[in-house]
């Protein structure tokens, strides 16, 4: 098996289906690395593959992504090897934007499918993307005679808004807004990743993979609709979950939504994989 960068761990030679889990913005492979031993204490027989995207944790001094479909057709080609084996995939806020886009770039060149696709925590591509409120013209100071200091001032008021968004959504621990040297390092990650997913454009029709919905009751960011509105881009059905917590029930939730992923786990272990018909 060929191995790549994009991938936390090498695969296992012989397991019988892979999960390959993409993160949300600002996020890394970190945030699946519970996820092997819990699933296997759960009986679902599964090797986790979580995604590692350039510009974060082990990648972090490599060029960041802020295009969709580069950074899709970049995945396309690294993990191609891997995809061709059964497999699933996961993705949670951004992850599900760039799962869904991988999908419709193999439908359209007729590669192997996932058996499934578990989509978390984000609107439907058809919907515009959601949109963090960063409070980004606070404090813009229109009337400074100094343009160096009048940027510098607005550049550190965005950032201070965007840090108090994800605090706000369960992204951040509030104890990092003290930290002013760790932000500076966070934050682009994020910028560029929310700029990834605005690129994203007009969505393209149905993908031919079962669809696993995952919304949290209490997001403030995705409502629990929007998530369903995904009903419209499933061609092979299409199944939604509520959890209790926000936009970060991933963290807050993991158990429950853990309890979930098992038995799909599960009920896609034993079937064939699925191959496109190029469209």
């Amino acid at each position: 098996m060929t191995t790549t960068e994009y991938l936390a761990r090498p695969p296992q030679p012989h397991a019988p289906v892979r999960l390959l889990c993409f993160p949300f913005a600002g996020g890394g492979a970190s945030a699946y690395a519970r996820w092997q031993g819990e699933l296997d204490a759960r009986g679902a027989s599964v090797d986790i593959l979580p995604v590692r995207l350039p510009g974060r944790e082990g990648r972090s001094g490599e060029p960041r992504f802020t295009e969709l479909t580069s950074l899709v057709e970049e995945l396309d080609e690294e993990l191609d090897e891997v995809l061709a084996s059964p497999h699933l995939l996961y993705g949670h806020s951004m992850g599900a934007l760039i799962a869904y886009a991988l999908m419709r770039r193999r439908q359209e060149r007729g590669a192997p499918l996932p058996r499934a696709a578990m989509l978390a925590a984000y609107r439907a591509p058809h919907l515009p993307p959601p949109r963090i409120d960063s409070d980004a013209n606070a404090g813009s100071g229109a009337g400074s005679s100094d343009g160096a200091e009048s940027g510098s001032s607005a550049e550190s008021s965005a950032d201070s808004g965007l840090a108090r968004a994800l605090v706000a959504l369960g992204g951040l621990p509030e104890a990092l807004l003290g930290h002013p040297e760790w932000l500076r390092a966070l934050l682009p990650v994020v910028r560029d990743d929310l700029t990834l997913c605005a690129s994203a454009g007009s969505a393209g029709g149905p993908v031919r993979v079962p669809l696993h919905l995952f919304a949290g009751a209490d997001d403030s960011l995705v409502r629990p609709s929007e998530v369903t509105a995904w009903r419209r881009h499933a061609a092979r059905g299409c199944e939604v979950r509520v959890l209790p917590g926000g936009h970060f029930f991933l963290r807050t939730h993991e158990g429950w939504m853990l309890d979930e992923v098992a038995p799909l786990v599960r009920r896609y272990g034993g079937r064939r994989t699925v191959h496109a018909a190029a469209s």
